[in-house]
């Protein structure tokens, strides 16, 4: 048994678009379900974001620029990502995925509340080590831009084998 029921819809496409940081999903019913680098990271099913029990649960934080840096399938049941933060612990269900596809505006919204009451925020603290202080104050400095060449997407048909990006 694939998913966790006899009924739960099974992928039949599996797409990670780098370049738009997406990974698109395709269900045997006909969804179809886009979700985000960052959902997923801030969504992530592991003990470490979720806690071992209710109220254990922490807050994502700085997490808008994550990338996945790998994709490996979890028997016929699950995907485990490797984020480029280093988070490698979540297994991701197909029942899951679907789950969080369907409620995807809700928990988002539920997020950016947790955050706005934490304080927090989506952005990556950035170290301002070796700048000097009237640039880290705020005086006008010279901006540096950070581009990413377009990647295709990638597409995953067989599972079991391991797909490093």
């Amino acid at each position: 048994m694939a998913g966790l029921t006899k009924d739960s819809p099974l992928p039949t496409e599996i797409k990670l678009h780098q370049h738009s940081r997406r990974l698109e999903i395709a269900f045997s019913d006909a969804a179809r379900f886009t979700y985000s680098f960052e959902f997923l990271r801030i969504m992530s099913p592991s003990a470490e974001v979720r806690g071992h029990g209710p109220g254990q649960e922490t807050l994502q934080v700085g997490k808008r620029e994550v990338d996945i840096s790998a994709l490996e399938p979890v028997g016929n049941y699950a995907l485990q990502p490797v984020f480029s933060d280093g988070h490698a612990t979540g297994i991701y269900s197909w029942d899951y995925l679907y789950h969080i596809g369907e409620d995807e505006a809700a928990l988002w919204a539920d997020y950016l509340k947790r955050l706005a009451a934490a304080g927090a925020s989506r952005e990556a603290a950035v170290a301002l080590t070796g700048v000097p202080k009237a640039a880290a104050a705020g005086t006008p400095h010279q901006a540096i831009a950070v581009t990413k060449d377009a990647a295709p997407a990638r597409a995953f048909a067989p599972l079991g084998t391991k797909h490093k990006l």
